[in-house]
């Protein structure tokens, strides 16, 4: 790896700015206050940002790239980002003067991609629309699903590891992390391979051809996981580290007794899982298509976190069955005063409000502030964390989104102080 001596400079000077940032003292106390969140005794609600519509961000090329080597450039993005939240939409974000640079796997994956039609409104986006192409539609297609082959890449894992080290260990940790949240979607992966149509008329029509495939996803997921605890490249996520579709990982109950710190077990670790298409499906049906599966993998984990963008206000019964369970999303299409009133003492609300507002013609910060405050008002008394995500667009006007940080901050410490 040939790196320059400009390319060091550059690095070194953001590393710099990191751990100028991370020497701050409300950093430690702000782990203080998600490990109470998280341990369901808050001081206030938290708030966290991200899913940020980076190509819309820029201002005075504070996120431009001036690294030449593509190794540099990813390490330069990530610093640069993390000071560009600090500075414009911290809300309870944490900054650790560590650089954690990932253990290199080599993953064959599950043997099947997906076949799409996709349509963009905005070639600077990722976010675009998907029409999926059926790949699975009789039980012999279901083998088409194949157990992943993994291993680590060592050789790699050193190079970047050293060249870390040299650019900027004297100013920032460096860390080799391993596989800490493990995103554990299964019908996010299956639906692109199945359809949504053909999936949910399959329910119906072929019940059997869905389990199959349910069952043999479940499966290579599992060998995947049987598989990093063979090669132990497993790592704590009780840390600066999202959980599930939510906030930060910090708590004390993790890891569980008996933890090895030279090797992590998945008791050790927080565990998730989603059925986002589920959104408009029966109980009954999310229980005997994706619950009873989902069940054997977040078994494994010590804590666990539910949810993502499907409303889960109708399922909070069939979720008691969930091991270890300690967070459920309360996504914008949910009912909160249904989910506070059925499950308000038992979980931390991991509250999403709608970033539709965003993308009005007119930013409007007055109906931020009410629809927090009426989110806060009829959660008062639960554990909430306040999680803007899925920013598809601001209009190209970053200031709606520094407004929000600061208005969704204010909103929560107020609520800690009515608490009080």
């Amino acid at each position: 790896m040939k790196i320059s001596d400009k390319d060091r400079c550059i690095l070194r000077s953001l590393a710099g700015k990191q751990a100028e940032v991370a020497s701050l003292p409300e950093h430690k106390e702000k782990i203080r206050m998600w490990k109470s969140l998280n341990a369901m005794k808050p001081e206030r609600p938290m708030v966290w940002i991200n899913e940020i519509p980076w190509h819309e961000m820029d201002v005075d090329g504070e996120l431009a790239l001036q690294c030449e080597n593509e190794f540099c450039r990813s390490v330069e993005d990530q610093i640069r980002k993390t000071l560009y939240q600090w500075k414009h939409l911290r809300g309870d974000m944490v900054v650790e003067p560590v650089f954690r640079t990932s253990l290199v796997l080599r993953d064959s994956g599950f043997g099947i991609a997906e076949n799409t039609e996709i349509e963009k409104t905005d070639e600077a986006s990722n976010v675009v629309s998907r029409e999926f192409i059926p790949q699975i539609q009789s039980l012999k297609d279901v083998k088409k699903i194949k157990m992943p082959e993994i291993y680590l890449d060592e050789e790699a894992t050193e190079r970047n590891f050293q060249a870390l080290e040299w650019m900027f260990g004297d100013l920032l940790t460096v860390e080799k992390c391993g596989v800490g949240p493990i995103w554990f979607t299964i019908w996010d992966f299956l639906v692109r391979w199945y359809g949504v149509e053909e999936a949910m008329m399959d329910f119906v029509l072929k019940p059997e051809l869905v389990h199959a495939a349910v069952e043999r996803l479940l499966n290579a997921f599992m060998a995947r996981l049987d598989r990093y605890e063979a090669l132990n490249v497993l790592s704590l996520n009780n840390q600066n580290v999202r959980i599930g579709s939510g906030g930060l990982g910090y708590c004390d109950e993790l890891p569980q007794s008996g933890f090895d710190p030279v090797r992590v077990r998945t008791i050790d670790q927080w565990g998730c899982s989603n059925a986002q298409i589920f959104s408009e499906v029966s109980p009954e049906m999310h229980e005997e298509f994706s619950l009873r599966y989902e069940r054997k993998w977040l078994e494994r984990f010590g804590m666990t976190y539910y949810g993502c963008c499907e409303p889960l206000h109708n399922k909070l019964d069939i979720l008691k069955s969930v091991p270890n369970l300690r967070k459920i999303s309360v996504s914008p299409w949910a009912d909160l005063g249904k989910t506070v009133e059925l499950a308000g003492d038992k979980y931390v609300l991991s509250h999403k409000p709608n970033p539709a507002i965003f993308a009005d013609e007119n930013w409007n910060p007055d109906r931020a502030r009410k629809e927090l405050a009426d989110m806060l008002l009829q959660a008062s008394g639960c554990s909430v964390e306040i999680i803007m995500k899925d920013i598809s667009t601001v209009r190209y006007e970053p200031h709606r989104l520094w407004e929000y940080a600061d208005i969704a901050l204010r909103a929560a410490e107020a609520a800690g102080q009515a608490s009080v």
